[in-house]
């Protein structure tokens, strides 16, 4: 089994415009848009792996029409890259169907398909998530006061 090596700790200073983009993009919207979820994910995630050990997901969210959030434990969650925007036309579907047959899922081999899709899409990467540290980021931008909103 493959073991992605944990997160570093972001430093503070490439984090202020995140946050504060964030922050602006919660002024707007009741929901952060997709670049700005996608900032967040990938700013606390760590190195590409080549695979991970894949048996039953918990389940996964769409971050964008190419970006998966894969949760496989409470505390295991993986970002995958797709070749193209394959989850623009699952019509909302709950299910994701994965190529592998092995347990295991491998970057730039396996692919994915929305049910109900007509199109599969290959995994082009796969990164670690530190969700503890995304949820920090998350309260910390809902405890910000609002500033002229």
């Amino acid at each position: 089994m493959i073991v992605a090596s944990p997160t570093k700790e972001a430093d503070m200073k490439s984090l202020i415009p995140l946050l504060a983009a964030l922050s602006l993009a919660a002024c707007a919207t009741t929901a952060p848009s997709e670049s700005a979820r996608l900032a967040l994910y990938q700013s606390h995630a760590g190195e590409p792996v080549k695979q991970i050990r894949y048996l039953n997901a918990m389940g996964w969210e769409r971050v964008d029409g190419e970006h998966v959030v894969l949760n496989l434990l409470p505390r295991e969650s993986w970002l995958l890259k797709l070749s193209g925007p394959c989850l623009d036309w699952g019509s909302g579907s709950p299910f994701l169907a994965f190529s592998s047959q092995t347990g295991w899922l491998i970057s730039k081999f396996d692919s994915i398909k929305v049910s109900g899709s007509p199109v599969t899409c290959r995994i082009d990467e796969i990164r670690p998530i530190d969700m503890h540290a995304v949820h920090a980021a998350e309260k910390q931008m809902r405890d910000q006061p609002a500033s002229g909103t």
